[in-house]
């Protein structure tokens, strides 16, 4: 009996429609994946003019219009999956790398070429905006940030890059 895989034309079209990874890296050395730098942390915990850290996305596929930011709390239900924002950064033109810079926190005013595409989901614990840094109250909860390329609606690649704790 021959037991070779079986490749559909519809196994294929899966295939070649899987998103591509990205490479992200931070460009401030505060940002370290490990901890959230002192001062980042929300208001209500004492941040200091806390914002998004500055990113640099590499391998973005030509075809790509757009950077799609999720912030995200792994230990809250309801802040994981982009709970903390969701944010598109527009690409001006086709290329492979593009720096993105910082959004402030607590605030619905984005910088040119960002568009909030869903606010922060707990606007009672803290002060409503387009981002909110974490703010676990230094219970150690882990930040995550994903990145994805898209063109579209379509994602043509994704990362995730962790934030670090507090």
């Amino acid at each position: 009996m021959n037991l070779k895989p079986l490749i559909t034309f519809s196994t294929l079209f899966i295939l070649s429609n899987a998103a591509s990874a990205l490479e992200v890296k931070f460009t401030d050395n505060a940002w370290d994946g490990k901890m959230i730098p002192e001062g980042q942390q929300c208001q209500k915990f004492g941040g200091d003019n806390p914002m998004t850290p500055k990113l640099m996305v590499l391998d973005i596929p030509t075809d790509s219009d757009a950077i799609v930011l999720e912030y995200s709390d792994r230990d809250s239900e309801k802040m994981n999956n982009g709970g903390h924002g969701i944010m598109k950064y527009s690409l001006t033109s086709a290329g492979m790398m593009v720096q993105i810079p910082s959004v402030s926190g607590h605030t619905f005013s984005l910088p040119e070429r960002f568009t909030m595409v869903e606010a922060h989901r707990s606007p009672g614990w803290d002060i409503p905006g387009a981002y909110m840094p974490p703010c676990s109250g230094a219970k150690n909860h882990e930040y995550y940030l994903t990145v994805k390329a898209v063109k579209g609606d379509q994602v043509n690649a994704e990362t995730v890059i962790e934030m670090g704790k507090y």
